[in-house]
Formats: structure tokens, sequence, C-alpha cells
């Protein structure tokens, strides 16, 4: 293992791709040893570098031998085939193409764990995404046998598995592995992983408090679900014996105790409770054959216990742990309903009390008034960019399952009409490095992945879903191998736009880049937004901003503060206890301080934006047009109490190769702009340069105000600030570059030059003073 710190983490550019490491978070964009301590209570974990790095040389090597033969450009006659319009003939082009280039990403970087792209262009693979119609066995899944007439919960598949993996799937899949070189890697990573498993003592009982058993609960589902495949695809026998030692150490029936007999599985926390019904789900199904009589009778009536029979009270009412089941469109509606969907399906049948039946009932169109609507209208998940991460796994899982074993998802893909926007949605909160990861970024993901990119990819028709998460470190378990579609073609950013804007008043956030497919490129997020009904895992934040450059995080996120923090999730008004921890007010985040106050809880920012609409071409090589930018703005006033106007914008400038962010505000108390950084700081009046390892940001104040110029502080609270009822999490390594101006009207213009290599001082330009109204297109030419 290497070490790592927030400073001097060196730089791995070479990581082989598909490690699929089993305590790889992907929020975190960390490799964390087992036991995988919480994110909640770590510190600085926003910017990306790992504290660990473990590596599975097995599953390494198993995900890059035989699966990129040549990174060469193919011949000009393949890339002739492909846009000749004979689908046959696109389909021989296309797989070709794919086997000879072999997976896009070459490498996935160690310290962000982001693919790394080659830098060329390959006429016959990087074309327009697309899934190429094909009858083709090596290459394309068969059609499902099982297609009901009338669907109908209660009546499920004749054959096992009918969990999200039915058996002609299984047939199907060593041809596709074996024609696939992303197929190939994951299987591999996958037994690698199986194998790291395999040998590690079975989950220990872990009572986090407020969290609860959720990181046991998913931590046993990710192990079972390795195992279980890899002995369909094996038919090894010890898969199914290392399986069991699981769900017999999870019924407490282990070596250790495993909480307590009346309440094992935490029905307080349900969270935990529908984790461990899904892990149950899977074992049951996918190795039905395999269990004795007695050891399904003995599944079917642990999973029954702890988790089926409390679900089915949630839906009687009277449970003070069923509050997720009424108006309650995140993470907790999906993941609840998809863990009972997913345990009732696999035991319906064989349970003889009636309570899967019941629940089934219940359960899907619980979830279709609820988590289905948890997407807004712009594809934006409310909670945050992480709780996606939870809340689209579960939907998917239980979409999934309801497909394959009764033969409909019953509207819960297709009753929010937008729900399909939500793959560009993570998509663009993904910048070179990691997300744009504001507020909360929830507990370990273990087998929580962006996976369900697979599954809206096909369902919706958005193959760029696909070609996005497959390059992804995150992509190598169980559910790709089942949820992608191997017929897709092409590559996720030729013709796709490097700016998206998201306008649903809840979120208000903008994505703006220089490039898709380099490590290096500029990027630029913000948001403004309303500062409550994200659940109460939000930040007081409006204003926000992240910035990449040069391969590394300039601003960035705090993250989470402590979960298990008395007040920390009581209460989303303007007096919660929330609002006093340092990582949650709004001195914590990249924004304006007014009067050393929290901003609005009931806020009502207003945005405008435009772009010049730059697209990246086929080449991973992108060029960016001189006259290339784009800008957002926002009205953030109704967020203080102490001004009369307050608006923020931000622009690239000088073909995306700089950034200005430009404030303008009229206070009546005194002002501060605060910056977040891991960078070391040296300040020069007007002028603050960053360092992080060799690399340098210059920012400078433009047309300053008298008296203004830069300062810094570590992270932590003001002396004056409101107790909160526990000290603080320290951030070590975190400095907060500020700007303090007394009350009073001010034009505040900052503007960022990140070094480029090879770009001189004199192609740097200063852009002219424009009012924030004024901002378009061309008012900075």
């Amino acid at each position: 293992m290497a070490s790592y710190n927030s400073l001097n983490a060196p730089q791995h550019q070479g990581t082989p791709y598909g490690s699929g490491d089993p305590y790889y978070n992907e929020s975190s964009g960390f490799i964390t040893p087992h036991p995988a301590p919480k994110r909640r209570t770590s510190n600085w974990i926003k910017f990306g570098i790992p504290v660990l790095l473990i590596v599975i040389i097995g599953a390494v090597v198993g995900g890059v031998v035989g699966s990129r033969k040549s990174k060469d450009n193919t011949s000009s006659a393949g890339s002739n085939k492909a846009n000749s319009g004979d689908p046959a003939a696109a389909a021989s082009s296309a797989v070709s193409a794919k086997l000879a280039i072999g997976r896009f990403a070459t490498a996935t970087n160690s310290e962000f764990m982001v693919p790394v792209y080659p830098a060329t262009t390959n006429t016959a693979a990087f074309t327009t995404p697309t899934f190429i119609p094909s009858s083709n066995a090596k290459i394309a899944w068969p059609a499902d046998p099982f297609k009901p007439t009338n669907p109908n919960v209660l009546s499920v598949r004749p054959d096992r598995p009918r969990l999200i993996a039915p058996q002609y799937k299984w047939q199907a899949l060593p041809n596709l592995i074996q024609n696939d070189p992303y197929l190939q890697g994951w299987n591999a990573t996958i037994f690698g992983n199986a194998t790291a498993y395999y040998s590690l003592p079975p989950v220990q009982y872990f009572m986090d408090n407020s969290s609860g058993i959720l990181d046991n609960a998913r931590e046993v589902k990710m192990r079972v679900k390795a195992f279980a495949y890899a002995y369909r695809m094996s038919n090894d026998t010890k898969w199914v014996d290392r399986a069991w030692v699981e769900i017999a150490n999870a019924a407490g029936n282990g070596t250790t105790v495993f909480g307590p007999e009346v309440d094992r599985w935490n029905n307080g926390h349900f969270l935990d409770s529908a984790e461990f019904a899904a892990a149950y789900a899977i074992a049951y199904d996918w190795l039905y054959d395999m269990w004795s009589d007695t050891q399904k009778s003995q599944m079917r009536s642990t999973v029954i216990k702890y988790a089926l029979q409390p679900g089915a009270q949630v839906f009687n009412g009277g449970t003070s742990f069923g509050w997720w089941s009424e108006n309650t469109t995140g993470n907790w509606n999906c993941v609840c309903n998809g863990g009972l969907t997913l345990a009732a399906l696999a035991i319906l049948g064989d349970d003889t009390t009636g309570v899967a039946q019941t629940l089934l009932g219940s359960t899907v169109n619980n979830a279709k008034q609820n988590c289905a609507q948890a997407v807004a209208d712009d594809g934006t998940w409310a909670e945050t960019t992480n709780y996606w991460y939870f809340g689209t796994t579960g939907h998917a899982e239980m979409s999934s399952a309801l497909i394959t074993a009764t033969g409909s998802d019953y509207g819960l893909l297709d009753s929010n009409t937008n729900f399909f926007k939500t793959g560009l949605f993570h998509m663009y909160a993904y910048g070179p490095t990691s997300l744009f990861n504001y507020g909360d970024h929830g507990p370990n993901k273990y087998s929580t992945t962006a996976n369900s990119m697979f599954l809206y990819a096909q369902h919706f028709t958005q193959p760029a879903f696909s070609l996005f998460q497959r390059e992804q470190a995150d992509a190598a378990e169980p559910w790709s191998m089942f949820w992608y579609d191997p017929t897709v073609s092409g590559a996720f950013w030729d013709g796709q736009p490097l700016d998206h804007f998201f306008d649903n008043q809840l979120d208000q956030w903008a994505s703006m880049r220089s490039s898709w497919t380099d490590q290096t490129a500029l990027f630029v997020a913000i948001k403004a937004g309303q500062n409550s009904n994200h659940q109460t895992h939000n930040d007081l934040d409006a204003g926000d901003f992240v910035l990449d450059a040069l391969g590394t995080r300039w601003a960035g996120e705090l993250g989470s503060a402590d979960y298990n923090a008395p007040g920390y999730f009581n209460s989303p008004a303007q007096d919660s206890d929330r609002w006093k921890y340092y990582r949650k007010m709004t001195e914590g985040q990249n924004t304006i301080l007014i009067n050393r106050a929290n901003q609005n809880v009931n806020n009502a920012p207003s945005i405008k934006h435009d772009t010049s609409g730059t697209t990246q071409g086929s080449s991973t090589v992108f060029n960016v047009p001189s006259d290339s930018t784009a800008f957002w703005t926002s009205d953030l006033t109704s967020s203080y109490n102490d001004a009369t106007s307050v608006k923020r914008g931000i622009r690239l400038l000088n073909g995306r190769k700089q950034v200005l962010l430009q404030d303008e505000v009229t206070a009546s108390q005194g002002v501060q702009w605060r910056m977040h950084t891991n960078a070391t700081v040296v300040v020069d009046g007007t002028t603050a340069t960053l360092t992080i390892d060799d690399k340098k940001m210059v920012v400078s104040i433009l047309n300053a105000p008298d008296g203004a110029g830069f300062s810094t502080s570590d992270a932590v609270r003001f002396d004056t600030d409101p107790t909160p009822p526990i000290p603080d999490q320290p951030n070590p390594g975190v400095t907060v570059l500020i700007i303090d101006l007394p009350a009073g009207t001010y034009s505040l213009q900052v503007l960022f030059n990140p070094q480029w290599p090879g770009m001189a001082a004199s192609e740097f330009v200063t852009p002219r003073s424009v009012a924030l109204d004024a901002w378009s297109l061309t008012s900075h030419n």
C-alpha cells in the first residue's frame, strides 16, 4: 500500500484500469482501507486525494490483459463501413473497432480515480453515440423469452434466477465477455474482488449511532453479489459456501454476535433493513438451486422477521420508522422500497406467510409516487450529487428486478417524464477531478455505484450514458454485466456540449468546461437554488462554486460533517443546530459572507446564463475555439439579511483558459469573499499565488475597491460564531482565501489564471469591467 496526504500525494498517472477495488468510494474519489472509515467524519474529503490506495493485483491484471490489443487507429476501411448505412456492416465494423482499440480509457488516475484517455483520434470508434442493431449473439443480448401479455407483480417468471440476471442472460454472457473488452475487464475485476472478500472474516456488527449498521448491510450486499456472480460463472461451490457464511452471520448464526435478536437489522434506521433484504434476495435467487430446503427456509424466516414484516407494518401505518414511505422523494424511499421489493420477489411462491404478496401490493405504487419523483424537471437529484448514487441505485435495482421477474416496471421508469435527464445531471456534475460535491456526501458506498446509467441508457435510448459510465472506476461490479448493452458504439464526448445549465428553482446550477477527455481541462460548476427542501442534506451555500484546472481542484468542498453530531439532521429551520457546524454554515462555503452570518434558509434566487454552444468532436484532443465561452449569473439578494443587493456571476474567458468571478454587493454590514483550497497560498496585496505540487494558479482582484486585498485563514469558525453542540471536525491542510470589505457598494472582480504549460504571460487577457446585468456572450470581447 502507498500512503498519501492531502498536499504531497505523488501523481500515478498510469494505474491500470479495472482495479474495481471493493473500498473505492466514488463520491470522494478515494480508495479507503478495510474497514472503510466513515466519510462523514473524515477531514478535507473532497479534493480527491487518497489516504490509502489499495490495488488488487489479480483484478488489475485481469482487467487489462486481453482487453486492449492495440491503441492504434483503425483503418479507414473500417470507418467507411461504419458509415455505409448497412446495419450488418456497421455492427461488424463497430465490434472490430472496439476490439482493436480496447477500452477507450487506458488507465485510471490514482489521485482522483477518473479515466485517463489516450490523446488520439479514432474515426472508427470515436463516433456519435448509438446502439448498433445486431442479431449477432457475440455482441448482443438475446431477446428475453419471458414476455407476459398482461404483467402482474404477483406473477413471476418460471425459471431462476428471476432478479436482474435471468438464466438466458447467464447463458449469453460468456460469448459477450469474449467479444467485449469492457465485459472482459469487469468480469476479471469481479472475480478479483470476490477473491479478496473470500479471505476476509465475515462482516462484523457495528452500530454507528444514528447511521445504524448501514455500512454492515451494504458491505454484506457487495460481498454476496460478488460471491453469487463468481459461482454462476465458474460453478465452483466454494463461492456458495462463502456466501452462506455471510448470510448465516447476518442472521446471528455466525461466530460473533450480530446485533440484538429482537431487531437484528435495526428497523429504526430502515435503510439498514432494506439493504440486508436486498443482499438476502440476491443470495436466495441467484444461488437458489444450490441451497438446501433447510437453508432456504432459514433465509426466508430471517428476511421476513427482520425486514419484510416490519416493512409491511410501515404500509399499515403506525410505525416510528416508516416516515420514508410518506411524501419522501429521496434516496430513502428508493432504497427501502427497492430492498423490500427484491426480497419479496425472491421468495414469492415459497413464502407461506403471505407477507411477500402483501408488500408487493404496496412497494411498487409507493415507489412510483415518491422515489420516481426524486428527479426534478431538469434532471437534478434534489438531495445532492452524491445522494444521487444511493437513490438511483435503489431505483434501478427495483426497476430491473420487476422487469426481469414479472415483465414490467409498472411505470417506475416512466411515470416521471423527466427522469431520463438524470443521466445528464450525473455526467455534467463530474469534472476532470471529481464531482461538484456540494452538501452531504452520505455514508460509504460499497455496493452503491453509478451503474444505473447502464440501465437508463438502454431504457431511455441514451447511449451516451452507457459510454460515459463504462469508463468509470466503479463500473466493474455484477449489475454492469447485465445492464450494459454491448451494442453501444461511439464516444460519449462526440457532439457533447461543453456546458449545461440546470434551471429548476430548487437547485439552479451550471456546469462549464474546456474538454470532456483532458484531465487537465478547466472546469467550473456553480450553484444558487433554494437553501431548503433538500431533505436536510444541503449547506447554506447559494453562490458556491468549485474550480478544476491543470489536473487538480483549486476551489473545493469540505463535504459532510459528523452525521452523529447532535442536531445535524433535526431541522432545516434557520435556528437549526445543523447550521452551527462549520462545514454546513455559509462560512464554510465558497461564496459571499455578509455580517459573518448564515444565509437565509427561505431564499429564492434567480438566474440567467448563456453559452457559445461549443461541442467536442470525436477526438480526445480538443482545441477550444478562441471565441468559445459561457457565463452564468444569479441574483442572490434573497439569501442575505443585511444586504439590499447581492449578485454573483462567473464566466469563461480566452478560449476557456481563464475564469472571471464577479460579485456586485450593496450591504449594510461587512462583506467577506471566501474560497476554500488545498493549495499553498502566497498573498501579495491584490494577488494570490496558489500552488499544489508543481502546478500554480494566480488569482487577482481586478479594479480593486479601496482597501481590498487578499488574506488567508485556516478553515475554522470565527470566535463570535454560535457554539455548535459538539466541536467541529478539523480541516487540516485547508486554507481559506479571503477578501474583506466594510459595508458599502462594490463590484468585486476576481480573475483566475491557471498557469498553463507553454502559455506566456502576454497570452492572458484582462477583461474589461461590465455590469452583471449587461453580460452577454460578446460583452467581454
